[in-house]
């Protein structure tokens, strides 16, 4: 196959590019097609992509719409909308990401190619057959090259989440993976206070959909761990010791990072940070609160939408912190309880008897 750039294709930087922008990279590095990307998330696309949908329309797809019409104002012809209906067997996705495709084609009226390939483990449509579709948009049918395709895919996402697990951040494990690079962090940064968040990767890692949440926490000195921090299995798992199953597809982002770090007492507190109205979203969150009140573990769940203030945001965000330091603080004086007054008399007079005999 010629490496050389023979085609372009647009990915929305939204939805599932947050989870798995490394793979397609390397897919379509491999085949041959060049990936344009949308501009990062700003109140303009924001405020485009409602325009298009009804108000009640979750944040996550107003943002997606938005994105796509930033890349058809680009140029693009071709323009990545993937439908992905489950991960494994009746394992789902909401319905909105699952018809993703359809919500496009029925409010984006301007001409372009949506390269539509769906990833249903439940119906046996797995993802050789995902990346067949997409390559045969553009007249590849090579399987032994879409095959090397994948492969170089995996490559890419298996470098980039290996660095994420050694504690690069996602901002600069993305920029070592589109630069080629790999290296790991050999010492973990150690705070006075430490939380994970629980979110989805496109309302978490959107700096503007976060309000760059994480970057507030580590300037108030909090160390901050996300679902990029614990494998598939240690996931997985965690969701089985709280004897909880895994129902949704991302699950794992929210209800199995919370649960591991939840299960192994590593963090300070459990930050929710969920799209306003997502019904799975407050499922989970629900799910993980009981476990959290079972265990005594701090917990706040942060809601956003197009609306969502700064100001109010950083104020709850502080508050919090704040009472998980006074929780610390309270924790560590009942370990080192002070002395009561006859065990200081009784030192005084051990201390005594030791200067004599030294004497």
């Amino acid at each position: 196959m010629n490496k050389a750039y023979k085609y372009k294709i647009g990915i929305p930087r939204a939805m599932s590019y947050y989870n798995n922008y490394p793979f397609y990279l390397g897919f379509f590095n491999y085949l041959g097609i060049d990936v344009v990307l949308s501009d990062k998330t700003t109140t303009k696309i924001i405020n485009e992509g409602s325009s298009y949908v009804v108000s009640d329309t979750c944040l996550p797809i107003k943002v997606y719409v938005g994105h796509v019409i930033n890349l058809l104002d680009k140029g693009c012809e071709y323009i990545f909308v993937p439908s992905i209906q489950s991960t494994d067997y009746k394992i789902n996705n909401c319905s909105k990401i699952r018809g993703l495709p359809e919500i496009i084609r029925n409010v984006v009226n301007r001409d372009f190619v949506m390269v539509e390939p769906t990833l249903d483990k439940t119906e046996n449509i797995g993802l050789l057959d995902f990346c067949e579709n997409i390559a045969n948009n553009f007249g590849i049918t090579d399987k032994k090259e879409i095959k090397k395709a994948i492969k170089l895919g995996f490559e890419y996402y298996n470098n980039f989440f290996a660095m994420t697990q050694s504690g690069v951040s996602y901002k600069k494990a993305l920029e070592n993976i589109e630069n080629k690079k790999f290296e790991l962090e050999t010492q973990e940064v150690v705070k006075p206070l430490s939380v994970v968040i629980m979110g989805h990767g496109y309302n978490l890692f959107d700096e503007r959909i976060s309000l760059n949440i994480i970057k507030k926490l580590e300037q108030m000195d909090v160390k901050v761990y996300t679902s990029l921090n614990v494998s598939h299995k240690d996931s997985i798992d965690a969701i089985d010791n709280l004897g909880e199953i895994q129902y949704w597809a991302n699950e794992l982002e929210l209800t199995g990072t919370a649960a591991y770090f939840l299960n192994n007492k590593k963090v300070d507190g459990i930050i929710a940070l969920s799209a306003f109205g997502c019904g799975p979203d407050s499922l989970m969150v629900d799910e993980i609160s009981y476990h959290c009140k079972e265990q005594n573990m701090p917990l706040i769940h942060l809601t956003i939408d197009e609306h969502t203030g700064e100001a109010g945001f950083i104020t709850r965000l502080e508050a919090f912190v704040d009472m998980l330091m006074r929780k610390k603080r309270a924790s560590l004086s009942k370990k080192s309880k002070p002395i009561n007054a006859v065990e200081a008399v009784k030192n005084e007079e051990k201390e005594e008897i030791l200067t004599s005999a030294v004497k």
